[in-house]
């Protein structure tokens, strides 16, 4: 059953868009920082120290990937939120600091948010670019 299931994870990635991949990106994110504070709960500092490591790797990667060239001042904002998350998440694995943990999540989630709002933005301004061509099109070939 599980080679079905990492068969069916690994096919969503293949065929995913950039921006599917990014919202399944914080969805890791979200979900390594809960079962870090899970662990932390249960006193398992082993599994604490590696889903805030995992967590850590995707927030260096969102860091690491940021167009700086592309929205500059945007860029640097994330980046400087990007690095005080990997702060935070260094704190909560050090000195087992659940607030700290509960912060980087809390943010994620946002952040999460926001990238669902601008996808779906973007989408539908380009579905509306595409069916004014679509009507120009039409129009122009009327004549």
């Amino acid at each position: 059953m599980n080679a079905y299931v990492n068969q069916y994870q690994n096919n969503q990635i293949l065929n995913a868009s950039p921006e599917q991949i990014l919202i399944m990106l914080y969805d890791g994110s979200i979900r390594f920082c809960r079962q870090a504070i899970h662990a932390m709960e249960e006193n398992n500092r082993v599994v604490q120290a590696e889903k805030i490591s995992r967590a850590m790797a995707i927030v260096s990667e969102f860091a690491n990937t940021l167009d700086h060239e592309a929205g500059a001042h945007f860029a640097e904002d994330l980046d400087a939120l990007y690095s005080f998350m990997i702060r935070e998440l260094t704190t909560a694995n050090v000195k087992n600091d659940r607030k700290s943990l509960e912060t980087v999540e809390s943010l994620l989630v946002d952040l999460r948010e926001t990238w669902v709002e601008a996808i779906e933005l973007n989408r539908t301004a380009q579905q509306a670019v595409s069916s004014s061509d679509s009507s120009d099109k039409r129009v122009a070939a009327s004549f």
